[in-house]
């Protein structure tokens, strides 16, 4: 895999979007479906190339990008709760330098020196994440993580399980405290359970982690309670008072109100202890009685944990330290070219199945054209798969002294292999894109399936499946046709596999849809690089979808007031801003957009977190900060709902001055904008 240094941007742009694609397939097959296609680590390896290509292209962070992504949305059989404080995932280390660069990190933000990190180890379980909520002691309700906001309800199936306790075992507990931890299943219990469901002709669980999500998981609380499930508790969600000052006092807590811990939880002192940690349990890792894939390495303050906060998916206190994994070798069969709903011609390897890790992979990325040239890859080759620290699964190396006499180089098509229509690469990128634009079946099919997916419309009952057959029928040509389906209800309950009761639903599914919030219908669009954090992002600036509309048509006006605010909104760069025009720029779209609104009723957006402090406000941060770094302040200001910008214009509500305050504070008072010190900011913010 080539070093993102030596990539041009258009070549980085490129495997960043194949990246956000293929990591959130293996989300849908592994949180929705208890079905994962690839290792951990072939997925976190995934993760750990889009997470350097981010780095080394900042400006081309994508608006779905895995990086600010957790999960996928909650199954539709179970009842939907939203979690108090979301459940997010980690940022992951695969060895002692990125553990401490991580170390770093939180010196940089904390503004650290000599001070030390104290961090609390815990061996990480392959299972399912959980969130117990207990009310004056009671067990009231648990919910998987979902998308790491809203996750399933299940709590029934929760009150199955011995290791769960229905009370709190404390004289004087907390109002309201939420618990998280993992529900896994010993290899021992694993096995015993798939040799009973071999004798009875059921299901054969792939893993453990499997077999412990797909218990959790069913509809019948019965059959949960047959399955041989533990659970190690960990975390701390929402609560209405304080219980601890470290994480560790707070693990002793959860042991005295009556939970398991892992053990081989340990406090350590620094980078040093922590490598050691790693080491030891590695070693030990074959002999455990549970499946494990690394180390959980949080900060054991619990004050600096809130300071440090989120950023994107992952805490900034807490890292999971990852083992190292295997390579594979197997047979390339052929090289498929998948069409995306941009338009773009990507290369994907079929490979002779291959067991890693316990996984059969099939099927790996191959990135585009000159990866294909530069690796010589050829149908028919015996290639080597890269699983730990790049991308995964991703042919790394091919062994030419087992290429087949009669492979030939693989010539990449210049026309779509759906359409036909002329396949051409702009100058300086790395994609190929189909010209068919909305003519090409395959970009219309895969833009309607976008509109319908979770993130977006979320119309029950109508998938994939159904798309790609009401488009070919001609029933569904644009996203405004969907909206008129119910009209053909009738006709919809006589199609093989329907019927009239599941016509009714589709239709009585639809029409629940046609209220929806401005974020998710701007999502929904389908806009290149205008993932769900962009979508809010935009729908929390513009508020409505009127003003939304008519601010991206000013902005195509180059030195526009609408311009100028477009590129002020943080994470929205020049490369989303142009995507943003040149959609508003095309009259077929307008065209849907105004279709789609007479059909629709668009919900405004709140301008900021209900319960923040400063809810709508517009903040600029200028000179030097004594008392904190620029981040830990602009975070804690997006935790209160405000919204930073880099630049003052008469729409900023305040501007915090640090020492040295320039131009910024000069544009304020020109403006006539309020500023206030740095302690009269803390004091807004609620920090002393």
């Amino acid at each position: 895999m080539s070093d993102p240094a030596t990539l041009t941007p258009a070549e980085a742009e490129a495997e960043l979007a194949t990246l956000a694609a293929e990591i959130a397939r293996h989300d849908r097959a592994y949180h929705e479906q208890d079905a994962p296609l690839i290792t951990d680590a072939e997925y976190d390896a995934l993760r750990r190339r889009n997470a350097a290509l981010e780095a080394a292209f900042p400006l081309l962070v994508r608006a779905d990008s895995p990086s600010r992504r957790v999960g996928a949305a909650a199954a539709s059989g179970f009842a939907k709760i939203a979690h108090g404080v979301p459940m997010l995932s980690l940022d992951n280390a695969f060895g002692a330098g990125d553990f401490t660069e991580f170390c770093d990190r939180i010196r940089r933000f904390l503004g650290l020196k000599d001070e030390a990190l104290e961090f609390v180890a815990e061996p990480k379980i392959d299972g399912l994440s959980i969130s117990l909520t207990y009310e004056n002691g009671a067990f009231t309700r648990g919910a998987t993580r979902g998308d790491g906001l809203v996750g399933e309800d299940v709590t029934p199936n929760l009150r199955t399980m011995k290791s769960v306790p229905e009370r709190l075992n404390d004289p004087h507990p907390p109002a309201r405290i939420e618990i998280r931890g993992e529900v896994f299943m010993t290899k021992a219990d694993f096995a015993a359970l798939n040799e009973a469901q071999e004798k009875s002709g059921q299901k054969i669980f792939a893993n453990p982690r499997n077999a412990a999500a797909g218990s959790l998981r069913q509809l019948d609380a019965s059959i949960t309670a047959t399955r041989p499930l533990s659970l190690f508790a960990y975390a701390m969600g929402e609560a209405s008072e304080k219980v601890a000052d470290t994480h560790w006092h707070w693990l002793k807590r959860l042991e005295d109100w009556g939970f398991t811990v892992n053990p081989l939880s340990e406090r350590l002192a620094g980078a040093e202890a922590a490598e050691a940690f790693q080491a030891r349990i590695a070693a030990e890792r074959a002999g455990l009685a549970y499946d494990i894939d690394g180390v959980v390495y949080k900060l054991d303050s619990l004050a600096w944990q809130a300071r440090l906060g989120f950023v994107g998916r992952a805490p900034r206190w807490a890292i999971a330290w990852k083992f190292p994994a295997e390579q594979a070798t197997t047979v390339l069969e052929a090289i498929l070219i998948q069409v995306g709903r941009t338009g773009a011609l990507t290369p994907v390897a079929q490979l002779t199945p291959v067991n890693v890790g316990g996984v059969l992979v099939a099927r790996a990325t191959l990135h585009n054209e000159d990866e294909i040239a530069r690796k010589d890859i050829r149908v028919g080759d015996t290639v080597t798969l890269q699983r730990a620290g790049d991308v995964i699964p991703q042919v790394v190396a091919v062994l030419t002294d087992r290429r087949p006499a009669n492979a030939t180089p693989f010539v990449f098509p210049t026309t779509c292999p759906v359409c036909g229509s002329h396949a051409t690469r702009a100058e300086g990128e790395v994609v190929r894109r189909c010209t068919g634009g909305l003519t090409c079946p395959a970009q219309t099919e895969e833009r309607l399936i976008h509109f319908v997916s979770r993130p977006a419309f979320d119309i029950d009952g109508l998938g994939e499946k159904s798309i790609r057959e009401f488009h070919a029928e001609g029933l569904v040509r644009s996203p405004a046709d969907i909206f008129r389906l119910p009209a053909h209800e009738a006709a919809i309950a006589q199609r093989e596999g329907w019927g009239e009761l599941s016509a009714r639903n589709l239709s009585a599914a639809i029409r629940a849809r046609q209220t929806i919030p401005l974020a998710r219908f701007i999502y929904a669009l389908g806009i290149r690089r205008i993932g769900e954090a962009n979508a809010k992002l935009l729908a929390r600036h513009y508020v409505t979808f009127a003003n939304w509309r008519e601010q991206m048509r000013a902005a195509a006006t180059i030195g526009s007031e609408a311009r100028s605010d477009l590129n002020n909104i943080i994470r929205i760069g020049p490369a989303i801003a142009d995507e943003l025009i040149e959609f508003m720029a095309e009259p077929r779209n307008l065209a849907v957009l105004d279709d789609l609104a007479a059909l629709l009723t668009i919900e405004d957006a709140a301008q900021a977190a209900d319960s923040g402090a400063l809810a709508g406000k517009i903040i600029v941060f200028t000179g030097t900060l004594e008392t904190m770094t620029r981040p830990e302040a602009k975070a804690r200001a997006e935790a209160l709902g405000a919204r930073v910008t880099d630049s003052v214009s008469k729409k900023t509500d305040l501007v915090v001055l640090g020492s040295d305050a320039g131009s910024k504070a000069r544009k304020a008072a020109e403006l006539g904008v309020r500023t206030v010190t740095e302690a009269e900011w803390r004091a807004l913010a609620g920090m002393e």
